[in-house]
Formats: C-alpha cells, structure tokens, sequence
C-alpha cells in the first residue's frame, strides 16, 4: 500500500450541508477544515481518515481501504462516531464544542465550532525564543491550567477520557481563554487491537500505562498528561517519554533546577502530577484543583550545592529519584 497521505476534499466541495473552504490541519488520524454552515458561518469540520489505514486519490470523495485493513478502519469509525456523539452533550467554554457529527462517503464527520487564535505549543516556542528566566509566568500557568482542569472535569464526569493532550491539544482563542481540543479515543480503541502500525501516543505527554496493554486507565491518565503540559510551560521543552523514565528517572533533578525560579508547590504539583506509579497521582481532577488553587504564602527555595552537583552528573547521586509526594500546603497565583 503506498504511504502518500490521503488527499484532502478540495475547496468548494458540499459535505452533509457543509462548503469546504481550505484544510486547517492534517494529521495521522485524519484532517480538519474551514468550512461554511448553510447560514455562512464558519465552522470547523474534522474527517476521521487514518492515513495508514486509508488513501485517497486527489479529486475524489470516497477512501480506499485494503481489505485486511477495514475491519480496523471500521473499528476506528465507530469509536470516532460515539466520541462526537459524547461530545456533543458537553457543553463547556474550555471544551471543543461538537456542533454536529454525520456519516458520509464511507467515513465519519465531526462538525465544531471555529476557534481563532493559537496553539499552546505556538505560545511555548514563542516564549522559548525570547530565552528569558521564565518560558510562562507562574501566574500564566496556574490561570491557563485552571481553565483547562474545568472542561476536564466535565469531561471526566461524562466518562470520557482525552487521552492525547498536550500542548499542541490545547487552544488559546484570541479571547484568551483555553479550550481542549482533538481528543484521542479513536486513537486508543485502535491501539488496544494492536495491529496499527503509527504509534498511539505523543512522547513526553502519554502516561506509563498507555504503553501496556490491558492496563487500567482513568483520569489519572489525563493527569499525568497535564503535569507534562505544565512542565513544558516551565521548561520550554517537553519531559522525557515515560520509557525513559521508567529506566532512568531525571524528572526531579529537571524540575530542581526551577527552584528559585517557580514557587515549591507548583514544582511539587508537576511531580505530583507525573508520577510514573498511577495510584502516586492525583486521582480525580478536583483533587489536583484543590492542591493547584491554594492560596497560601509562596516559597521560593533556592537551588542549592547539592542540586548543582546532581545536574552536571545528569541525575541524582545515587540512582532513581525518590518517589512524588503530595505537594505541600504552599502555592500563589502571583510571580515573585
């Protein structure tokens, strides 16, 4: 089968009442665009095509899949077809709004609003280059960080996972409010067949129990996720896979390098939240809100000899970093 990309519809084509207008955004899993509604307005329309699943010739409507192929395409379908079906009951500002989901040229369509503005990940890169003591403020990352834990929690309560957030998942509209978007459930459902061949998960953001099979994922999942996100903003690079962890644990002496520069609580939630062992996380979005939302005295403890030796060895003296604690009872909305 050749590896070309499916073509995407081209501009002007009449999809379930929907008008093409450009291609937004490509991906493994299948592409978005701008289109019209019957009234005008913009909406974004997603077509789930896994492009190792299927091709498609340029010019034509309906995709092509080898016949060892379509049971799996078919799978992918219909988990792709319930996630808009669930996410079109949620409705919360910090959550992708699903305005419509249809079946058309042997695929799947999701109809959602139109957010203008930018990525996290764009915001990230931006501030990085700026090459400043700080990527984000502490008071950025706590305020962005408590939008997005609310549509999550919604999320959660609708017994629905994300599964693939990250920085690149999460959208600063020009109104600058957080909105989680592409969620992964037909990502996971293809994974858990285990005869896709592109991998499941973005490294550095997925969970150790997303690399297992038949391994119990929840909320704390999602967690860990967000932990990796909130390191990003601070670091201005994302962690190490949680592989890699697994082997050799840097994650404590990374972040001890932000002492001095982030509060302790906020350091102390990151590793909370990043714990390799899932029962060491926090276990539900409210617990993490809770910790994240204190409003105690800040303390900024400086890095001292010992942590400056154990970065120029690239880890902590003496093997793997000591298990996450709860983070203590210390945090601020404000920077220093």
């Amino acid at each position: 089968m050749s590896k070309t990309k499916p073509a995407p519809l081209p501009p002007d084509t009449l999809i379930g009442g929907y008008r093409i207008v450009r291609q937004l955004a490509a991906g493994g899993f299948g592409l978005v665009y701008l289109a019209l509604d019957s009234s005008g307005q913009p909406v974004a329309l997603k077509e789930y095509l896994p492009s190792a699943l299927a091709v498609r010739a340029p010019g034509e409507l309906l995709p092509v899949v080898p016949p060892e192929k379509l049971s799996l395409y078919r799978l992918g379908l219909k988990s792709f077809f319930e996630e808009g079906r669930a996410l079109a009951q949620i409705s919360h500002p910090s959550v992708v709004s699903v305005l419509n989901f249809f079946r058309e040229n042997e695929t799947v369509y999701m109809v959602m609003n139109y957010l203008e503005g930018a990525s996290l990940q764009e915001f990230i890169v931006t501030a990085r280059g700026l090459k400043k003591k700080k990527v984000m403020r502490e008071a950025t990352i706590r305020s962005l960080f408590d939008e997005v834990l609310r549509g999550l929690r919604i999320v959660h309560q609708h017994k629905m996972l994300h599964l693939d957030i990250k920085p690149a998942n999460i959208f600063i509209t020009d109104e600058n409010k957080a909105v989680l978007i592409d969620f992964g459930a037909a990502r996971e459902v293809l994974n858990t067949e285990g005869n896709f061949v592109r991998p499941m998960y973005t490294p550095g953001f997925a969970a150790p129990e997303m690399y297992k099979r038949n391994t119990g994922m929840g909320p704390w999942t999602d967690i860990y996720a967000v932990g990796a996100c909130m390191y990003s903003c601070m670091q201005g690079y994302p962690p190490h896979d949680a592989p890699q962890r697994l082997e050799k644990d840097r994650l404590a002496s990374s972040l001890a390098r932000l002492r001095g520069v982030y509060s302790d609580n906020l350091i102390e939630v990151v590793q909370w939240c990043m714990a390799t062992d899932p029962l060491s996380r926090p276990q539900s979005v409210f617990a993490l809100q809770k910790e994240l939302n204190r409003e105690d005295e800040p303390q900024f403890t400086q890095p001292g000899l010992v942590d400056k030796v154990r970065w120029r060895l690239g880890g902590l003296i003496g093997g793997a970093a000591p298990a996450p604690a709860r983070p203590s009872e210390r945090s601020s909305f404000m920077d220093p």
